[in-house]
């Protein structure tokens, strides 16, 4: 009779384990396909962890998107043909990027609605062990660049002004932020473009800049949106709500100082506090406009060379 009562016992609690099993499974499906339909009516947008994502990064810190219908949801990547690949596939519906890498993926067939500028500037940065300090020593030379993007564009701004020829110049193709990084660490890279704050952290090392795009007077930074996405009348009341959130994040920084956000940056950008403490006093940002018509000319101009 025990063996019986046990093995009874047995079978009640192997089936109970079953019930139990197939209820999670059950659970887990319906929350997986809650998630996936709560990310399908999100808003969402490919940022990097560079300085002129910081509205955005603030934005979602002061929950200023939680009144968006289906909420705004930030997608980091560490390389811009990441950002570009993700609004391509439809995977994202909007994106950080660049004036000339924007005008390549309309030339691909994407259409873009422009949203906004970005402070966002470049600084070609040299290491300090090659002992580069002007534009005219770069001739045979490596430069860790994106193909088709400001950095490219850049580039020939360098040999046409300083007279070098374009072979003599190597541009190496590194997309992702912390292999450029690691590269001037290594001393694997004779010069390289970043924007901040890695540019501050290259500078902290007493690397030295020898061009900046601002010194130019060049604004290539741009927040777009796939135009067909935007036209629904959703998309098109959760982007009024974004820039609402974006211009209120912005008044944020402006007043408070880049700095009041320290451990937010150190997380989303993935550098120390001392970077953040080095970072420049002047950066400000402006509200959500469109790019200046002299910088989208600039792009599509030397799009169209290439």
């Amino acid at each position: 009779m025990k063996k019986l009562f046990y093995a009874i016992i047995a079978l009640m609690i192997l089936s109970a384990c079953g019930q139990s099993y197939e209820e999670t499974k059950r659970l887990s499906r319906q929350q997986r396909r809650e998630a996936m339909r709560k990310d399908s009516a999100a808003l969402k947008i490919a940022v990097m962890p560079t300085l002129d994502c910081l509205p955005m990064y603030v934005a979602e810190y002061h929950q200023l998107f939680d009144t968006l219908n289906g909420g705004v949801r930030l997608k980091p990547y560490m390389a811009y043909m990441d950002c570009d690949t993700a609004l391509e596939r439809k995977r994202v519906e909007g994106s950080v990027s660049d004036l000339v890498r924007s005008a390549c993926m309309e030339k691909r067939g994407t259409k873009l609605r422009y949203v906004s500028a970005t402070n966002g500037y470049w600084q070609l940065i040299t290491n300090r062990n090659s002992r580069i300090r002007q534009l005219k020593q770069l001739d045979d030379k490596m430069i860790a660049m994106t193909r088709f993007s400001v950095t490219d564009m850049l580039c020939d701004m360098i040999v046409d002004s300083v007279k070098l020829r374009d072979e003599h110049v190597f541009r190496v193709q590194i997309n992702d932020l912390n292999v450029r990084m690691d590269m001037l660490r290594n001393n694997e890279m004779d010069a390289l473009f970043f924007q901040e704050p890695q540019a501050t952290v290259a500078r902290i090392a007493k690397n030295p800049v020898v061009l900046d795009t601002r010194k130019a007077d060049m604004q290539m930074g741009v927040i777009v949106f796939r135009e067909q996405e935007m036209r629904h009348p959703e998309r098109h009341k959760q982007l009024d709500l974004f820039v609402k959130a974006y211009n209120s994040a912005c008044d944020s920084i402006n007043k408070k100082g880049v700095g009041y956000y320290r451990d937010l940056i150190v997380k989303k950008c993935g550098v120390s506090a001392a970077v953040v403490d080095s970072l420049p006093k002047t950066i400000k940002y402006q509200h959500a406009i469109g790019p200046r018509q002299k910088d989208v000319d600039r792009a599509k101009k030397w799009l169209q060379k290439k």
